[in-house]
């Protein structure tokens, strides 16, 4: 039987898995964006009380299946968050519904490097060199890379553009850019035009712009379509966004050694949080703090419902809020999630931002809109 690969789908990573994939010799069925069919599938045979990612995997697991897929690669975890379990959970239930998939599962390669090597063996029908195989890696980390700065200028263009929407319609161009890309010169050329026609969108100087920090569990805070767009909508009501985590720098913390930026994170939260408490927990402390002490305007918190180590960062934030006098905004996402509803809280938070950021500037309380 011919074997087809899929994975995850988490923003715009796909595209960077595809042509590593296609590189090492397999066949590939790209994972859909998730959708509300996606949803639906995964909640009917996810446990109830699994946390929203496994749920939404579980989803896009029966769809690529559909398409032919049978063998999953994806990660794995450690610590004490169920996360690190949730390749053998899907593998388990796909079998019991008479799917008998493979499932490669990555484990972080700076602890366990022999179960790296073993997957990249797995993986390589094309019997490529361990030369070659280190020079399809490192042409697809670099189109990781130019994939994530693109989506950092969105997130800076966005709440200054004049015409709304210009950025969102730029950024799916470049997108394809970058995805055609191959070779290393090629994916740096597309990628330094991409950034040039991002910024060159117009924009109001002028504008008051609010910077909020993102912090939460990887994959709410990689996949758009889990978290309902927030950036988009955030962009739109004039707020700068920045994103605690980019899966270039989760793969660097994870691969080959804890960057400087990781350590920071960690000693920022060890006067509130000393113990790993599995998950991005931590993490999400940690970066609360460190934007706190950049003058940020405001942190909000993703996290899926049901996930342990977040609801304990949640009740610590509290006081971090307190202590840095920083607002915090938590949103728990799972299938019942409305956009509608996270819009009104988000305006709600902007608004009250702005009232803070403009008293601090005039010295002027405002008065309500209704009041004026």
């Amino acid at each position: 039987m011919m074997r087809k690969v899929t994975f995850p789908h988490m923003g715009e990573s796909y595209r960077t898995f595809k042509m590593l994939l296609n590189d090492l010799g397999n066949e590939v069925v790209l994972p859909p964006r998730p959708s509300r069919k996606t949803l639906n599938l995964g909640v009917q045979y996810a446990p109830e009380f699994a946390c929203f990612p496994l749920k939404i995997l579980m989803g896009t697991y029966l769809e690529t299946i559909e398409k032919g897929a049978n063998v999953l690669v994806t990660s794995g975890g450690v610590g004490p968050c169920r996360a690190g379990l949730y390749a053998e959970l899907h593998k388990r239930i796909l079998h019991d519904m008479g799917h008998p998939v493979e499932m490669i599962v990555f484990e972080p390669p700076r602890l366990y490097p022999l179960n790296f090597i073993r997957n990249v063996y797995k993986l390589n029908p094309k019997r490529l060199s361990i030369k070659s195989i280190i020079e399809c890696i490192k042409r697809a980390w670099r189109k990781l890379q130019a994939l994530d700065n693109a989506e950092k200028a969105t997130h800076v263009v966005r709440p200054r553009e004049l015409t709304p929407g210009t950025t969102t319609k730029t950024y799916k161009k470049v997108l394809e850019w970058i995805d055609a890309a191959y070779t290393m010169d090629e994916i740096i050329e597309a990628e330094k035009a991409a950034l040039e026609e991002i910024y060159k969108i117009p924009q109001d100087p002028e504008r008051l712009v609010l910077k909020v920090g993102i912090v939460g569990e990887i994959y709410v805070l990689l996949e758009p379509a889990s978290n309902l767009e927030i950036e988009e909508t955030l962009g739109n009501l004039g707020v700068e966004v920045e994103r605690s985590m980019f899966l270039t720098g989760w793969t660097r913390d994870n691969t080959w050694k804890e960057t400087v930026e990781g350590m920071t994170v960690k000693d920022a939260a060890m006067p509130y949080l000393p113990e790993l408490i599995g998950g991005h927990g931590r993490d999400s402390i940690g970066n609360t703090v460190l934007y706190a002490k950049r003058n940020f305007d405001g942190v909000i918190q993703l996290a899926p419902f049901t996930c342990i180590p977040e609801i304990v960062a949640k009740t610590i934030l509290t006081s971090v809020s307190r202590d840095y006098n920083i607002p915090v905004l938590t949103f728990f996402l799972d299938e019942q999630t409305g956009k509608a509803g996270m819009t009104t809280r988000l305006e709600a938070f902007v608004d009250l931002m702005k009232r803070k950021k403009l008293l601090r500037k005039t010295g002027k309380i405002l008065r309500p809109a209704s009041a004026l």
